[in-house]
């Protein structure tokens, strides 16, 4: 007599996981919300990347020469200076006036020496910018670099008309943020950029 039991129907068919549609939805929902997110950044980006190249050429003034710029400031430009470079931006609230020019380095030093007031001295740029900045009116625009990004060799110092009786600050007719940068040994570059009222527009025309 076969005693033998059929054990086959006995065992159970091994049970496959299965994600549920719910999971499955969420995570293609999440997918989605990432690469949403993704195309907005880029969007926004490029926006943004597109606003600052606009805001680097737009409203810059025709004729603001190196000469005009000076008498502007009240900052006289040595006559041994090369490499003279302005420019004159408008804007809503302020206009910004950029003056720019190269002295041998012993001149620079004579020239600032006449210009800040005596036991004041200029400071390092020990808090740079980062490589890229970018404020309203850019020494870009004079394909320069923003003077704010130097470190080595680069001096600063704010000055105002009140009460500047130095052999130069008795010109000055605008308060200015001065720059001194020894680029290389023996040559100084001079940056000098100021802030000025809207009402004072120069008599230019603007630049489309």
């Amino acid at each position: 007599m076969d005693t033998s039991h059929e054990t086959t129907g006995d065992r159970h068919p091994s049970s496959r996981r299965r994600i549920p549609v719910a999971a499955v939805v969420a995570l293609v929902l999440l997918a989605c919300v990432a690469a949403t997110i993704g195309v907005v950044s880029w969007i926004a980006d490029d926006a943004r990347s597109d606003l600052a190249d606009q805001e680097m050429t737009c409203c810059w003034a025709d004729g603001a020469t190196p000469a005009w710029m000076s008498g502007r400031l009240g900052i006289r430009i040595p006559g041994e200076a090369s490499d003279r470079r302005a420019g004159y931006k408008t804007g809503q609230r302020y206009d910004t006036g950029l003056l720019s020019f190269v002295l041998p380095s012993e001149e620079a030093e004579r020239y600032t020496g006449r210009l800040i007031r005596k036991g004041t001295e200029m400071i390092g740029n020990s808090h740079p910018e980062e490589k890229g900045y970018r404020p309203a009116a850019a020494f870009g625009h004079l394909g320069l670099p923003e003077p704010e990004t130097l470190v080595q060799g680069l001096r600063k110092i704010s000055l105002c008309p009140d009460d500047l009786t130095t052999p130069e600050g008795t010109y000055l007719q605008r308060c200015v943020d001065l720059f001194t940068h020894e680029r290389e040994a023996g040559t100084t570059r001079i940056y000098v950029r100021s802030t000025i009222e809207p009402s004072m527009k120069p008599p230019v025309s603007k630049a489309p």
